[in-house]
């Protein structure tokens, strides 16, 4: 009884959307139309449950179900309550229930128009095929990966999916018009929302809702999004087979998640595995350690990395016999001249490398370019300064294993003395020193001719100034002197002046001033004495005696009244006091 009234109740809907079809065709445009969406997700595995899920914007009596090509409604929901959402549940996922959908609802108001087409995908039926980057799936911001979707059997249509994110495509499609291996996705230049996790499917042209077993997930991972870190190792690069060392990741940007990666040659990056601690020991180490290390730093749960650190050689040393290590000229050296290391082998090895004890910069390193005897080559380091003191070792490998290293030479301690470690390098403490020493000898010399030139004009200018100065000196008005003329008379003259003299010194109410005048050539200067006799009685007579005294380099004191006549002439003169 119950079913039957059932029955009659959806005839009489059924009916009723037959019979107002064409009216509620015209009405349904006022309508808005409904969201669709598939739980657990569009893209089901084989034999997983599924239900679709119709959302009206108002409250419906009836919603309707629709597959592509198909006339009919696949499922109808009566809402006992005006419902604004009904669901329709598809069972088992199989290839059957594969395709797209549409659903539409029907109130008091009129009919809606139906939702966007949901396609309903189910995977599974076909073996999975395989998915890799070219050249490798750790690519650097701004480059360019493809992505390649290979599969042993022959496809027309090949998918690829990215999980999650909304910025980056979420699915790609390549159709072919002739079956196929293989399909290649050009991605970039990637940006760092390309990164993430990818898979790849393949399916036949004729069911494009049927696809294989999704591909092993691939994981695409940007560089460069952040500064990069720094890398060191601990106690240093140069490690012996057997001993531990540790690999330091040190970063200011705030990094929680750390990645250490090793560089085999032209090998692309396979994965970036990071963990929580910048700290990367290596116990034990062996010769498959040596080789050069980068460290990058990122955050958790995101596929994006800083820019690499600077690459950092790790050398695995005492594999071969050890090589012998001297200085040109000698281990002590002066300040900014130049000094030679040379390593020397006695066995065949084409690299060498020069380490200093305690120094944080790695050790150079130089190929021997000539293969034959001697093995040795030569550290160059010029000009020295404080800065090259210390402690030196060399090591010595192949070319074709170059972070598999000899045992360390025996260590040659380098002194430089005669400089401050403050002091920058001068150009005359190089090697060019003696240049400039000759050249500032040489200005000396001109400006030394220089100054000489021009005292020699400035004495010969005072020499020129004195003649008519000593011209001008009065002669005495005595009668007896003026009367006379004549080389005999001079002579006269010459003893009766020096006798007045000597008689005037004996007498008590006479005076002696004496006065040495310096003149101003402090290097070759004349001196005049002047002997004054100055009496008491205006009416007397003033004799002066000039000595004209040429002294050369040596600085006198004043005149003594008690010194000895001198040997150039003397020059007297009478003055009168009026």
């Amino acid at each position: 009884m119950g079913g039957s009234v059932r029955t009659q109740t959806l005839t009489a809907l059924l009916c009723l959307g037959l019979c107002r079809g064409p009216w509620d065709q015209v009405q349904a445009r006022y309508l808005p139309k409904p969201s669709i969406r598939a739980d657990p997700s569009p893209n089901v595995t084989r034999g997983t449950p599924v239900t679709i899920w119709c959302q009206a914007s108002l409250q419906a009596d009836v919603y309707y179900l629709y597959k592509e090509r198909v006339s009919e409604p696949t499922s109808m929901e009566i809402s006992q309550e005006s419902s604004d959402k009904a669901s329709f549940f598809l069972g088992f996922m199989s290839p059957h229930n594969a395709g797209r959908y549409q659903c539409q609802y029907h109130s008091r108001n009129g009919w809606s128009q139906r939702s966007d087409l949901l396609p309903l995908v189910v995977t599974g039926v076909y073996d999975p095929p395989s998915l890799s980057a070219i050249p490798g799936p750790v690519v650097a911001s701004g480059g360019n990966v493809s992505l390649s979707c290979s599969s042993p059997h022959p496809w027309q249509t090949f998918r690829l999916l990215k999980e999650g994110g909304a910025d980056a495509p979420r699915h790609l499609e390549l159709k072919f018009p002739r079956e196929k291996r293989q399909a290649l996705f050009p991605v970039g230049p990637v940006s760092t929302s390309h990164g993430g996790t990818y898979r790849c499917y393949v399916s036949p042209a004729s069911y494009p809702y049927v696809w294989s077993l999704p591909s092993d997930p691939l994981h695409l991972q940007v560089t460069g999004a952040y500064r990069e870190p720094t890398l060191s190792a601990q106690p240093g690069s140069l490690v012996q087979s057997g001993d531990n060392l540790t690999l330091q990741c040190h970063s200011e940007a705030g990094f929680d998640t750390f990645a250490l990666m090793k560089d085999e040659g032209l090998t692309p990056l396979v994965r970036l595995d990071g963990q929580p601690s910048p700290n990367f020991p290596l116990s034990l180490v062996s010769i498959t350690h040596g080789g050069q290390y980068r460290c990058y730093g990122g955050h958790n749960l995101s596929s994006t990395w800083s820019t690499p650190s600077v690459p950092l050689d790790i050398f695995i040393t005492g594999l071969y016999r050890k090589p012998s290590l001297s200085a040109q000229p000698g281990p002590s050296v002066s300040w900014g001249e130049n000094v030679t290391l040379q390593c020397r082998s006695e066995i065949w090895l084409d690299t060498f490398y020069l380490s200093k004890e305690g120094s944080p910069a790695p050790p150079q390193h130089i190929r021997l370019q000539d293969t034959t005897a001697p093995y040795q080559v030569s550290f160059n380091m010029s000009p020295v300064t404080s800065d090259h003191e210390g402690t030196y070792r060399c090591f010595a490998s192949s070319s074709n294993s170059p972070y598999l290293l000899s045992h360390p030479s025996d260590p040659l301690e380098l002194l430089v003395s005669g400089g401050s470690e403050d002091a920058p390098v001068t150009p005359w403490r190089g090697p060019n020193r003696y240049l400039y020493v000759l050249i500032g000898a040489a200005g000396a010399f001109v400006l030394l001719l220089c100054l000489l030139v021009v005292l020699l004009v400035r004495r010969r200018r005072q020499g020129k100034g004195r003649k008519p100065a000593a011209a001008t000196i009065p002669a005495p008005e005595d009668e007896g002197l003026r009367g006379s003329s004549g080389p005999a008379a001079t002579a006269a003259q010459d003893e009766n002046l020096y006798a007045v003299m000597k008689d005037t010194q004996a007498e008590e109410d006479r005076q002696l001033d004496s006065q040495a005048v310096v003149s101003e050539d402090s290097q070759d200067g004349t001196y005049a004495q002047i002997n004054s006799l100055v009496s008491e009685d205006p009416q007397d007579v003033t004799y002066a005696q000039l000595n004209c005294l040429t002294l050369r380099r040596v600085t006198s004191g004043p005149a003594s009244s008690q010194a000895e006549p001198p040997a150039e002439p003397s020059v007297y003169a009478s003055l009168a006091i009026r």
